[in-house]
């Protein structure tokens, strides 16, 4: 299940949003040209790692682990993890930095990302494995683009075996889904810090009413 686009116009430029993008694209494309041990230690030392952050150690940057609560949301394992969170962003991304405000919406972004690390932290406490990725703040983007489009159609790209059809879906039930399957699949394990997307999501329906623009 892949949503393409919606039908929510934007009323101006989503310049923050394609920004945002830009970033990750790039700090991605740098990374792509590194040597395996040369990646590996970028995730490292630009991840969130839950047991350094809790208890910090001389290993980490000079500036400290703490940092990595907000590098690691512009970092990617993989072109499909990366292709899928800026897919996101961009379908949702666009509508929720239009009725917030350019400012606003870099600032409810980030705070929606960290929250997300945070609430990573929180239940993987011991964990010494990297957390990268944006999803967590996109999580947050989703819950504004909820609350404000609920009736919304995504047009969602589904397949199964040979069936194979793009179908205009609410969003109430894309995204109300969406975040239910992030909830069931919390202690799964696995690679995918489910815990940090349902942390972003709550953070981003309670943000999402301080900062729409007035």
């Amino acid at each position: 299940m892949i949503p393409l686009y919606d039908t929510i116009p934007t009323r101006r430029a989503p310049v923050v949003t394609l920004a945002l993008i830009a970033v990750n694209i790039l700090i991605f494309l740098r990374m792509a040209g590194f040597t395996a041990p040369e990646f590996e230690q970028a995730v490292y030392q630009f991840g969130a790692i839950p047991a350094e952050v809790v208890h910090p150690s001389p290993r980490h940057t000079a500036m400290g682990p703490h940092i990595t609560l907000f590098s690691s949301m512009f970092l990617h394992a993989g072109f499909f993890h990366l292709a899928g969170n800026m897919l996101f962003l961009w379908i949702f991304g666009n509508n929720v930095e239009d009725i917030q405000g350019r400012f606003r919406f870099l600032t409810f972004y980030l705070l929606c990302g960290l929250s997300a690390v945070l609430a990573h932290i929180f239940f993987n406490a011991a964990s010494v494995a990297p957390m990268v990725g944006a999803s967590g703040a996109i999580s947050g983007v989703l819950a504004a683009y909820l609350l404000a489009f609920p009736r919304a159609r995504i047009y969602t790209l589904f397949w199964f075996i040979f069936f194979i059809r793009v179908i205009p879906v609410p969003a109430v039930f894309f995204i109300g889904f969406w975040f239910i399957m992030q909830v069931a699949s919390i202690g799964s394990g696995g690679p995918v810090a489910w815990g940090a997307h349902v942390g972003g999501f709550v953070a981003g329906l309670v943000l999402a009413l301080v900062f729409r623009r007035r």
